[in-house]
């Protein structure tokens, strides 16, 4: 092989044949020892760069501290709503998960890291949601749903479903809105937890309501309501501590708002401000504003009046 590939023989190159006695003096520069020495040196050469360039390692506290940079978006968000630094944030965010897929890591840590990004993605999109900014956050639901999916998490696809169904309900396609709703029960998610499995069926409740279709939308309100009571507390993503009873009471007079029933909606929205903690101002604005159309609804002008004076404190 040695002959074939430097075209002359084996001796010219410094050996000699097994049994054979070796030659009484070989020349100090013999083929051999530069064949040798140079791919020798060439291998060194070779593996010093290798070492070198060899990307550096990312791991779970790095997936840790792009979670608590979620967290405090989440709050941020709860306090103050959809806006432009909170989007611009997030995107950051979703972009350093993906910068850090460059780095050496497991396949574990590299799911986990598209999981972060499709966390900071939707968070994104629901900001240009709450701030009606509505063609952007349909492209950041549809990167989330991309990212969700590589990181096969159904946590992160449900959140990017529910935010479609909000989404939807904003443009008053309540079609795609029970369409989402739909594909956020078919989760992985929904069969292990009855919180979100409640939560999706809330949001078909809406979907329903809002295409007139009263059995269906009072269906999927009981269906939440059942998963809800078979709720268990334990440690879950932070998007999602929005979502309880009082939750469910304002989705409830948002539905019986829509059907025509402002007694029940009224009566919904009064439940929901009693239930829901007081960190969640926003919230709790929205479901007084809800209770004054109820009111309104009724012909209870003064009172529904008097009941919106209190959202803008």
């Amino acid at each position: 092989a040695l002959e074939a590939l430097f075209r002359c023989t084996i001796e010219a190159l410094g050996f000699y044949p097994p049994g054979s006695p070796p030659p009484p003096q070989e020349e100090p520069d013999v083929i051999r020892r530069r064949f040798l020495t140079g791919a020798g040196g060439t291998a060194a050469a070779v593996a010093i760069p290798l070492v070198s360039a060899r990307p550096s390692s990312v791991g779970t506290s790095d997936v840790i501290r792009l979670r608590k940079g979620m967290d405090g978006l989440t709050a941020l968000d709860q306090k103050q709503g959809g806006h432009a630094s909170l989007e611009r944030d997030a995107l950051a965010g979703a972009a350093e998960a993906v910068t850090l897929q460059g780095k050496a890591a497991t396949q574990r840590i590299r799911q986990r890291l598209f999981s972060v990004a499709a966390d900071y993605t939707a968070m994104a999109a629901w900001s240009c949601i709450d701030a009606r900014q509505l063609d952007r956050a349909q492209t950041h639901l549809n990167q989330a749903l991309r990212l969700a999916g590589m990181a096969q998490d159904p946590v992160a696809q449900m959140r990017v479903w529910n935010s479609t169904a909000i989404l939807a309900h904003q443009r008053g396609d309540s079609g795609e809105g029970i369409a989402a709703a739909q594909a956020a029960q078919s989760t992985a998610i929904t069969r292990h937890d009855p919180l979100f499995g409640s939560l999706a069926h809330a949001r078909a409740a809406v979907g329903h309501a809002k295409r007139g279709d009263g059995q269906a939308a009072i269906r999927s309100l009981g269906y939440a309501e059942e998963a809800l009571g078979k709720v268990q507390q334990k440690p879950r993503p932070g998007w999602v501590a929005f979502y309880g009873p009082a939750e469910l009471h304002a989705l409830a007079a948002i539905v019986r708002e829509y059907l025509g029933q402002p007694a029940e909606a009224e009566a919904a929205s009064y439940r929901a401000l009693a239930a829901l903690p007081k960190v969640y101002r926003r919230n709790r604005a929205m479901a007084t504003v809800h209770l004054a159309v109820a009111q309104l609804h009724q012909g209870y002008f003064v009172k529904a009046t008097a009941t919106t004076e209190s959202v803008f404190d």
